[in-house]
């Protein structure tokens, strides 16, 4: 059943994996699964709210915040189908055409979410290096644009990828390793060749994680330099303060995604355990861990907290 025969052939489905060797547990792993989908889902939509009814907030750091739990948000919304009926309801199959979509909308939050954290990390260097004209500097119309080319590169970048992988013949297996809808494990069961793949996936990773990586490191030092200028200690504890959250952030993000693409490069014969963690890692925890970390070193979002449950009480 999951061998096709024919040199041009489309399957009409593919067949998710949740854990390898752990199946039997997977209506118990579904349950903090589930926990997670709902803090993911439920804090990053508590912080849009708290951004959105609060003017004291209208700041470009609070406005970044706020794009960033959105793409948090669809990043779970996106994978949540999948991985629920895979371990929930033991449902394996996703349409051809599902897969597709599914893959798009994850690979581009993925890039819509490094283009942000790139942002944030502009955002901290001009607030630390000119904390005066900050605003005018970046001002809500600017604030929008970036949101916007952010958006607009993550579509334009990932939009080839599907139509490069509905071009190829698939005669091998159908089962995918992971209970969502990785470009390169999908595309390592194709029979045709996949060079061109290869190489824009390559190309993509470069021109957006890498670039963006970079940028974001470059960023940090200006704000190490500008930070070794500040003439009292205090002070300079006070504006690497304010990066923390940030910092916390990006590793969250870039470590796994980092990992992630080693482990697909030069693990690939080796057990199936290591890419399927690291996919979870980065696609779970990242949407989870962001609402918290910013809610809890965020001395405005936390105030805001409180008063809420306090109201509630």
């Amino acid at each position: 059943m999951s061998v096709f025969n024919g040199t041009h052939y489309q399957p009409p489905f593919f067949l998710l994996s949740g854990i390898p060797g752990m199946e039997d547990a997977h209506i118990w792993i579904s349950i903090p699964l589930s926990i997670m989908y709902v803090i993911a889902i439920l804090g990053n939509s508590v912080i849009i709210h708290i951004i959105r009814k609060n003017s004291s907030l209208y700041e470009p750091q609070y406005i970044f915040l706020s794009m960033l739990a959105a793409t948090d948000t669809g990043m779970s919304a996106s994978t949540l189908p999948t991985v629920l009926n895979v371990f929930l309801l033991d449902y394996r199959e996703i349409e051809f055409h599902g897969c597709l979509a599914q893959m798009f909308f994850i690979h581009t939050f993925s890039s819509v979410e490094s283009a942000i954290l790139l942002t944030m990390a502009f955002d901290h260097f001009v607030a630390i290096r000119s904390p005066l004209p900050y605003t005018v500097v970046l001002t809500h119309s600017r604030i929008t644009q970036l949101g916007l080319a952010a958006v607009a590169r993550g579509v334009a970048l990932m939009a080839p990828l599907p139509i490069l992988l509905k071009r190829l013949p698939f005669c091998k297996s159908i089962t995918l390793s992971h209970s969502f809808y990785f470009h390169p494990d999908v595309m390592k069961l194709a029979c045709g060749p996949i060079r061109v793949n290869i190489i824009y996936g390559l190309a993509l990773v470069l021109c957006s994680f890498g670039v963006d990586s970079v940028f974001i490191v470059l960023s940090y030092a200006l704000i190490l330099k500008t930070l070794l200028g500040i003439a009292t200690k205090e002070g300079r504890l006070k504006a690497l303060n304010t990066c923390v959250s940030h910092i916390l952030t990006v590793l969250i993000f870039y470590v796994p995604l980092i990992a992630l693409a080693l482990i697909h490069r030069i693990g690939r014969y080796r057990s199936p355990l290591p890419h399927v963690t690291m996919s979870n890692i980065f696609l779970f925890l990242t949407p989870v861990l962001n609402p918290l970390v910013y809610s809890v070193k965020t001395k405005q979002i936390r105030n805001v907290l409180c008063r809420l449950f306090a109201l509630k009480v």
